[in-house]
């Protein structure tokens, strides 16, 4: 099948088999490694990017689905100058992250989580990132650098 969809901000054709998945398109066909492969069942959220702006894992979202659609991946949230998106620069100050693994899909969800709710309390932080799983950090610097950008920035825009 023939899909046509924007991916960060560029358009992008592909013919792809019917059961290609959101995350393989990303990484094999368009090279955006950003986006993980980590449990190919939904659990761990390694591969969470924004489907017309709402977190989705792209691990179970076939390629045909996001047809005509508009994917951001964690490599769309750099800058014009390619600077750090808020999140990701709060994400490096508050040392939320420590192999890396799960980062680009926990600030994606994080990403989604503020532009639905611009000042979330602490425990709304947790439960909207409850699909997402770290086993290194402990969560608590991600939580804090979340809660940094909401009160800083309002949410996650520029």
């Amino acid at each position: 099948m023939r899909i046509e969809l924007t991916v960060n901000g560029r358009h992008e054709a592909a013919e792809v088999e019917p059961r290609l998945l959101l995350v393989h398109l990303l990484r094999e066909r368009l090279g955006l490694t950003g986006t993980n492969v980590g449990c190919d069942s939904t659990s761990c959220g390694a591969c969470t990017v924004l489907l017309d702006g709402q977190s989705v894992k792209s691990c179970t979202v076939l390629a045909v689905q996001a047809d005509g659609a508009e994917v951001t991946t964690i490599e769309g949230l750099s800058g014009a100058g390619g600077g750090l998106h808020p999140l990701q620069a709060a994400f490096q100050r508050h040392h939320a992250l420590q192999c890396g693994y799960c980062t680009p899909g926990m600030v994606m969800a994080a990403v989604s989580l503020l532009a639905e709710h611009p000042h979330p309390t602490e425990e709304e932080v947790r439960r909207g990132l409850e699909g997402n799983l770290c086993r290194c950090t402990g969560y608590q610097g991600i939580v804090d650098a979340i809660l940094e950008v909401a009160r800083t920035t309002g949410g996650a825009e520029r």
